[in-house]
């Protein structure tokens, strides 16, 4: 490890203690005595205040222990950094409300010249694609809140018809352009997958009590997936198919190989038929259904409704 590295790792272990002895350095960081003192030098120099205790059990007293001065991060680590906010603009929208470009030129500020001109060269032949949103979405930070103070939300739904609804979420997710949520409804007492850009009018229910914990939230979930997807499906996949299927695939399947060869393999519900089928049409010649004969039977309904346009 680089020392300057070392000295990092140094302030991030002694962030939240009040005092600390030599040994606790030499034993975390795998130093010697002699190199322990010369970082506490060096720790002093950059800004930790503390004094020393002696006697036998003495040691080192942190001074202002809820200040302790910001983490250095080397070249690389920066732009690591910024590479991340470059990849999270590809969202057009997030739970945050701040703009990657303002957070990118506070980062800016901090660095000299010649460092800015380094990592302006490194982002300008670097670029992401990702799918453009499908919808628009304004309610992110009211589900990020809500999920994290384990509130149930109202909500006007109308992807398939409209209703009112009453759901506490237990995640918040990005998958091919569509933000999706994943929420328990207590009147059904259901799980179900909702996607975002068809939730309007969210209001925080505080009358709807008591709430379930996030780790009761994922008890369900587990329970869920376990039962909901209750009719097994097995197809073989081409290289490229295996290639198609890591792009883009869901939560109830999942890839396996067997004797060489990739599967997609999982479960689905009787009232996901037709989301299925329409999916496996979508890899063309490069996927075979195995199993069961009822998907089979609706991918060549499929078939035979595309062939009929021509």
């Amino acid at each position: 490890m680089k020392k300057s590295e070392r000295l990092n790792q140094e302030l991030i272990f002694l962030r939240d203690k009040y005092s600390f002895q030599l040994k606790e350095l030499i034993a975390e960081f795998d130093i010697s005595k002699r190199t322990a003192l010369r970082d506490i030098q060096e720790l002093e120099a950059m800004g930790l205040a503390y004094y020393t205790e002696p006697g036998r059990n003495g040691g080192y007293r942190l001074l202002n222990q809820s200040n302790l001065i910001p983490i250095y991060f080397n070249k690389k680590e920066v732009q690591a950094i910024f590479f991340a906010l470059k990849a999270l603009r590809v969202l057009s929208v997030t739970p945050f409300d701040e703009s990657y470009a303002r957070i990118q030129q506070k980062l800016f500020a901090t660095m000299s010249p010649e460092n800015q001109q380094d990592i302006s060269n490194s982002l300008a032949v670097v670029h992401y694609h990702n799918v453009a949103p499908v919808g628009d979405v304004a309610n992110l930070e009211i589900i990020l809140n809500a999920i994290l103070e384990e509130q149930v939300i109202q909500i006007h739904y109308t992807q398939y018809e409209d209703v009112h609804l009453q759901l506490q979420i237990y995640e918040l997710f990005y998958r091919n352009g569509i933000w999706f949520t994943s929420a328990y409804n207590p009147d059904t007492q259901r799980w179900g997958t909702y996607r975002c850009d068809y939730m309007h009018d969210l209001k925080i229910n505080p009358t709807k009590a008591p709430t379930l914990t996030l780790a009761e939230l994922k008890t369900l979930q587990d329970q869920y997936e376990s039962t909901y997807h209750n009719i097994p499906f097995k197809c073989r996949l081409t290289p490229f198919g295996k290639e198609l299927f890591l792009k883009h695939s869901y939560p109830n399947m999942h890839l396996e190989m067997i004797d060489g060869v990739p599967y997609i393999v999982g479960g689905y519900n009787q009232a996901e038929l037709a989301y299925m089928t329409h999916y496996l049409v979508s890899f063309g010649k490069h996927l075979t259904i195995e199993v069961p004969e009822q998907l089979k039977t609706s991918y060549l309904k499929q078939l035979q409704a595309m062939i009929a346009k021509y």
